[in-house]
């Protein structure tokens, strides 16, 4: 289960500045220093980093559906990415075992999740409609599954096992996804369309803090509003007030409402006047940074503590290093194609580990990686041939005649 949309549909468009008058006037190296001045060196403001040892930039790679395993977020830190997100996965689906709880890339990466020492810190989204379920799965991706689903259920209903794990080997947090706007979730309330409910969200997000261990942060990902009534605009600043006052240690905001799902531009202005009504909090932000000029447009026109990169990091991993770049005083580069197939390359054995357990490994993951390298081409001169060489690689073999042909 997931929310973010990648290609164009009649649900998503593709990539467009977002609506901020001034922002894309906004010169990137003159924000990176006034961070570094603000916080230091990495520009990552140390609230952040005290909670999160390892989180030392002000952007990180958000969960994306069908996307972020394990082989994408180790390239992703590869090329610099301080911190990553697992895609949202559903507490009840979670908890049963199986499919679900794989997803959840809790092991070592032949096991079919996250890459051990090289994939840290890393986040677990999790998205429900029950208070003592999504207790209970939040318990369990920390714990990575140490116990029964029994037992679990057990500990959220009688009391929190003082033996609990305290997250130390698995997730650096836990982050509840009250943003996904896709409607096949809408009859059961979860993600974006708790902002109708926003008492019901409210219970969820009190019943993960109050049982995970208190060295565990809880975040919260949301959607600017339902749609743009004035109604759901007072539910969005009730949930987002009542988060931080159940000790949520920040919000990421998305510049769309539910309703708008990712049809047409994000807005930053709402993100703006946010920061401003409160000045105190950390608030991230995400929506239409596509390139690594507009994490740090975000930052300067908005205020935020950071930025989410989404959509904008597929097949560009690059984009973290150029930003690491920036914060640095250099110029952000474009990789070389040499750097292209070895990206290539690299992301194609990570999968293939992850994959490893699978019928047929190398046809699942050259079939997967079609996705991967059809945003990759866009990076290559010849962008259109490249794309179509992706389409239709089926195996190992057609992935190296691409490579060969284009990348050698």
């Amino acid at each position: 289960m997931g929310c973010q949309s990648n290609q164009p549909s009649k649900n998503a468009t593709g990539p467009a500045f977002a609506i901020a008058e001034g922002a894309q006037d906004i010169d990137p190296r003159a924000v990176a220093t006034d961070l570094i001045a603000k916080h230091g060196p990495t520009g990552m403001d140390p609230r952040v980093t005290a909670l999160i040892p390892g989180f030392d930039a002000p952007f990180y790679q958000a969960g994306l559906a069908g996307y972020s395993d394990a082989a994408m977020r180790i390239i992703a830190r590869r090329h610099g990415c301080p911190m990553c997100v697992t895609e949202a996965l559903l507490d009840r689906t979670l908890l049963a075992g199986g499919k679900g709880f794989a997803k959840a890339d809790l092991g070592d990466i032949t096991g079919n999740v996250p890459g051990g020492e090289e994939d840290n810190p890393l986040i677990g989204q999790i998205m429900g409609s029950d208070p003592p379920e999504m207790a209970a799965s939040a318990l369990k991706m920390i714990e990575q599954g140490s116990r029964s689903n029994k037992e679990y259920r057990s500990m959220v209903s009688k009391g929190v096992d003082e033996s609990r794990s305290d997250g130390s080997d698995s997730f650096a947090g836990i982050d509840i996804n009250l943003a996904c706007p896709v409607k096949k979730i809408a009859k059961k309330s979860r993600g974006g369309h708790w902002l109708r409910e926003p008492e019901g969200a409210i219970a969820i997000l009190k019943a993960v803090r109050d049982v995970l261990p208190g060295s565990i942060p809880l975040s919260v990902k949301m959607r600017m509003a339902y749609d743009d009534t004035p109604e759901m605009k007072k539910n969005f600043e009730y949930l987002f007030d009542a988060a931080y006052d159940l000790g949520c240690s920040w919000v990421t905001v998305h510049g769309r409402t539910v309703e708008q799902k990712y049809v047409g531009p994000s807005r930053w202005d709402p993100l703006k006047e946010l920061v401003d009504r409160h000045p105190g909090r950390l608030i991230f932000g995400s929506g239409d940074v596509w390139d690594v000029n507009q994490i740090f447009r975000m930052i300067g026109y908005t205020g935020l503590t950071g930025v989410s990169v989404a959509r904008g990091c597929i097949g560009n991993p690059w984009i973290f290093k150029q930003a690491r770049a920036i914060l640095a005083g250099e110029d952000p580069k474009a990789p070389t194609i040499t750097e292209q197939r070895a990206v290539l390359e690299q992301h194609f054995e990570l999968l293939l580990a992850v994959n490893a357990k699978t019928r047929d490994p190398e046809y699942l993951t050259a079939r997967n990686m079609r996705k991967f390298g059809i945003r990759f081409a866009a990076h290559h001169p010849n962008a259109d041939e490249v794309k179509q060489g992706f389409i239709y690689a089926k195996s190992l073999d057609d992935w190296r005649v691409v490579l060969e042909r284009w990348y050698g």
